[in-house]
């Protein structure tokens, strides 16, 4: 089987499912551009043309509006947000539109759209252009948010999103796009809320998200020549988020870190870790810990990105911290 990177999976996703149904079309900013989307949409106008892949003004509520409208009517839009940041603009067709049409037409109605929104971070990109907001598409009713941390997922859940009936938010991160992996060149799905055991453990679960997850089997490996035995699960749907493998891992383990690149207070690690604490409290060894963003706007300055961004360094600390308690 070849290897291909994430960001060139997730051009494959594209290109199959854009040819496959005559419903799919991309609509965006850069969606021509490798300097916005890097390799994900390398090729695609030129084989599809500019009334399948449109690229569109700075306009993020209004093509964000006219993909919303084109899945009502039963096409299949994938929007793409270059930067995560300026969905903001985009979240009244999002949250009050998107959101909500199958529920308030009694299921009668779908709304088959996928929401892309990439992260970037790092490079002294600053405050407005380096956020990860995944907790806030989490949050919503009638939302589905998937984060693939790996080529073969990202092609996959890609897929998946395409073919749901209703809203997908799909988060790729940048920082990921360079991951090389085996990758099947046929049509596949990673099935939307299911995570997965990367590395299997016995004496902590680290539950990680996105690009936290490559850091947590970093992590791993240390913390293995000190013999800590760390089982990392990789979450890849956040909503809906699967219980089931989550509790499995603790109730083996008896202790949890999670992990995931975005602030810490009210997001994805507290959600986590409410529904551990809820559900299976008496099978912890210890507290629960987190390894996330501080709350503090994104630095400009590199020498301030590598202290703001967790890397497995940080991990490494936070297990030690736990399995020691």
């Amino acid at each position: 089987m070849r290897q291909i990177t994430y960001g060139q999976a997730i051009n494959e996703a594209l290109r199959q499912m854009v040819e496959k149904d005559s419903r799919v079309f991309l609509i965006g900013l850069g969606t021509n551009s490798s300097w916005y989307v890097g390799a994900t949409t390398q090729g695609l106008v030129e084989k599809f043309g500019k009334r399948r892949v449109i690229d569109t003004p700075v306009s993020e509520n209004g093509f964000t509006g006219v993909a919303v409208g084109a899945a009502l009517a039963g096409m299949r839009p994938v929007v793409v947000h270059p930067r995560m940041d300026f969905m903001y603009l985009a979240l009244d067709q999002i949250a009050n539109q998107a959101a909500n049409w199958h529920y308030m037409f009694g299921g009668k109605i779908c709304v088959p759209l996928v929401v892309r929104g990439i992260i970037n971070r790092g490079g002294e990109q600053a405050a407005q252009h380096s956020q990860a907001l995944q907790a806030i598409f989490a949050h919503i009713p009638g939302l589905k948010v998937v984060m693939p941390a790996t080529p073969y997922d990202a092609k996959g859940l890609l897929i998946a999103a395409i073919e749901d009936d209703n809203p997908v938010v799909y988060i790729d991160d940048r920082w990921l796009y360079d991951l090389k992996e085996n990758v099947p060149e046929k049509i596949y799905r990673t099935p939307i809320g299911k995570a997965v055991i990367r590395k299997a453990g016995k004496d902590i679960t680290v539950v990680a998200t996105s690009y936290m997850v490559s850091e947590a089997l970093k992590a791993a490996d240390e913390l293995e020549k000190i013999d800590i035995s760390v089982e990392v699960l990789d979450l890849r749907s956040l909503k809906p988020i699967d219980t089931e493998t989550i509790f499995s891992s603790v109730k083996k383990t008896g202790r949890l870190m999670v992990a995931d690149a975005a602030w810490k207070s009210y997001g994805a690690t507290a959600e986590i870790s409410a529904l551990v604490c809820e559900n299976i409290f008496s099978y912890l060894k210890a507290p629960i810990a987190r390894v996330a963003l501080p709350d503090t706007p994104a630095p400009a300055a590199c020498n301030l990105e590598k202290i703001y961004y967790p890397d497995y360094k940080n991990i490494i600390e936070t297990v030690k911290s736990v399995c020691n308690f």
